[in-house]
């Protein structure tokens, strides 16, 4: 496993849609996936999507942990778990603020509008379905790494430009709201 190089914003391969994964099953997307996780957790990530590392393809990997869930049913741990041509449904009208910073635009962090409870399916690399309908923390993160896939970065959702900036900076916001 090797430990790949991430792209940082204003890099094209982040500003196009990426390309459906023709065989999940390939020896080559294996691979892929296993350096993804490791490239993921060397760099404390909680999610990476293949264009970040290069790769114009739709396929993200992810995890929940524990301290992240917010406590509804369907927002629970993850260990890490990879999608291959996922779909994204947007469920209900439930829209909230969650803060999120990316790994390709490091040290930076903003408050991003996102649906509560979404519904997404894909693929493993054993072209096994995974997904289902989730919410919180778990549905957050599906969302920003899916938007990856087209091409999407955070700053383009926001609707609050004074809750983006430095991570340090917003997360003295956050402590002084009290968490919020």
């Amino acid at each position: 496993m090797a430990i790949l190089k991430i792209a940082r914003m204003g890099h094209p391969v982040l500003h196009r849609v990426a390309d459906q994964v023709a065989d999940p099953t390939s020896p080559e997307i294996r691979k892929l996936i296993a350096d993804m996780f490791e490239t993921m957790e060397d760099a404390n990530g909680a999610g990476l999507a293949a264009p970040q590392v290069h790769v114009p393809l739709r396929l993200f990997v992810f995890r929940v942990a524990a301290t992240r869930v917010s406590g509804d049913a369907e927002d629970v741990q993850v260990a890490n778990r990879v999608v291959i041509n996922p779909v994204v449904t947007l469920l209900g009208d439930d829209v909230r603020m969650r803060f999120e910073g990316c790994l390709s635009i490091p040290g930076m962090r903003a408050a991003v509008p996102r649906h509560w409870r979404i519904r997404y399916e894909g693929v493993d690399t054993d072209n096994a379905p995974v997904g289902g309908e989730v919410t919180g923390f778990h549905a957050g993160v599906v969302q920003h790494e899916y938007d990856h896939l087209d091409g999407i970065l955070y700053p383009s959702r926001l609707t609050d430009f004074s809750l983006f900036g430095f991570s340090e900076e917003i997360n003295r916001v956050i402590a002084e709201r009290g968490g919020n």
